[in-house]
């Protein structure tokens, strides 16, 4: 994983969205045009590489609902949806990797991991 600081070392191509964790409650939220932020990434402005940068600045200074702005790379469909460009960007659209506790899920996980343990009842 890049930190935002390396990441301005490296070079970036393409077209990219920008993307940060909002700061509430954590979830992913993209950049769009009018610099506000949605949890859609087809809602992102999708840029040239080159313009990223602006919008990356922007997004910087607003640090009150959006922490750890950063530029993903990001690829267009045939159909112009946008994907994520790579693995980390296709976890974090997706969601978590695993249930988070108060979905009422997480109990019948533990009931089945319990289970399955050597000497459970």
């Amino acid at each position: 994983m890049t930190s935002p600081h390396e990441q301005k070392k490296r070079r970036i191509n393409g077209t990219v969205v920008v993307t940060a964790n909002r700061l509430g409650d954590g979830a992913v939220v993209y950049r769009t045009m009018d610099d506000d932020w949605t949890t859609d990434i087809a809602s992102a402005a999708v840029v040239a590489a080159p313009a990223a940068a602006a919008l990356l600045q922007r997004a910087e200074a607003d640090g009150i609902r959006a922490v750890g702005p950063y530029i993903a790379p990001v690829e267009l469909a045939h159909d112009q949806r946008v994907l994520p460009g790579n693995l980390r960007e296709r976890i974090r659209v997706a969601g978590p990797t695993f249930v988070l506790p108060g979905t009422g899920q997480e109990c019948a996980r533990y009931a089945e991991a319990t289970l399955a343990l050597p000497g459970a009842a």
